[in-house]
C-alpha cells in the first residue's frame, strides 16, 4: 500500500512531468528549439538520472516514475536542439 508522503510524491512527479509535454510538443511541431539551452537540459538530464537512481535506492515509485518519464521528455528536447545545431551549420 502507498503511504500519504509516497501520494504526495506521485502527485508531484505528475505535475512536474506534465510541465514538460507542452515544451515537448512544441518543439516536436515546430522542429525548432531555438532559445534553448543545451547545456541547461544536459545539465538537467543528469540531475534527473541522479533522481532516478536516488529513488531506486529508496524504493520510491513515485521518484522512479516520475524522473524516469521526464529522463525521456527531456531527451527528446535534447535530440532536438543537437538536430538543430547540426542543421544550422
Amino acid at each position: 500500500m502507498i503511504d500519504s508522503v509516497e501520494i504526495i510524491g506521485l502527485i508531484a512527479a505528475i505535475l512536474t512531468t506534465l510541465a514538460f509535454i507542452p515544451q515537448v510538443i512544441k518543439v516536436i511541431s515546430t522542429n525548432s528549439s531555438k532559445g534553448l539551452s543545451l547545456t541547461t537540459f544536459i545539465i538537467f538530464i543528469i540531475g534527473v538520472i541522479l533522481w532516478f537512481i536516488y529513488g531506486i535506492f529508496k524504493s520510491s515509485i513515485s521518484m522512479i516514475l516520475g524522473n524516469g518519464i521526464t529522463f525521456f521528455l527531456a531527451l527528446i528536447i535534447i535530440v532536438y536542439i543537437i538536430k538543430n545545431k547540426k542543421t544550422n551549420l
